[in-house]
């Protein structure tokens, strides 16, 4: 007899969990990303969340979204998908799974395909049927990737550091 837990979490949950603590890390007022990328055996390969390029100061870079002030973010930003596949450093990313929190714009969409990635798992749709969303969800189906949404089986994990 075995007296070893038995609510730990699962796969989906954990990898899901890290990207969204990845998307922690985002100083985006508005919205926070996070993905990751996962080997076949379940290793992480590389993490990433959205925010400016290396070396471009988000304190020199616009965070807005309205263009009737000027400059917006979305000129500058690299959103999680893709600083996740960057950020792997030239490992071997085919066949990968992708964890991300939002689901991948078309230009993410490109470099998910590119890389090898076969499976992107995702946990909103919030632009679902945008032109951008449908664009992105053509390509991908062409790329043979899968995308599938998470169904957590918890509403939320807490990280506590006071072990």
């Amino acid at each position: 007899m075995s007296d070893k837990r038995t609510d730990y979490i699962g796969w989906d949950d954990y990898f899901m969990g890290i990207a969204l603590l990845a998307a922690q890390r985002s100083k985006d007022p508005n919205t926070q990303v996070g993905a990751c990328i996962i080997d076949n055996q379940n290793r992480i390969l590389s993490t990433g969340y959205n925010g400016f390029p290396q070396g471009c100061s988000d304190d020199d870079f616009p965070w807005n979204r309205d263009e009737s002030l000027g400059e917006t973010k979305y000129q500058f930003v690299v959103h999680a998908e893709l600083n996740a596949v960057l950020n792997a450093r030239g490992k071997n990313l085919s066949g990968a799974r992708l964890y991300v929190s939002l689901f991948p714009c078309h230009e993410c969409a490109k470099a998910i395909i590119q890389a090898g990635i076969s499976e992107v798992v995702y946990l909103s749709d919030k632009y679902n049927g945008t032109a951008s969303d449908v664009a992105s969800k053509r390509m991908l189906a062409a790329g043979g990737v899968k995308c599938r949404k998470i169904l957590p089986t918890k509403d939320k994990l807490v990280i506590d550091f006071s072990i």
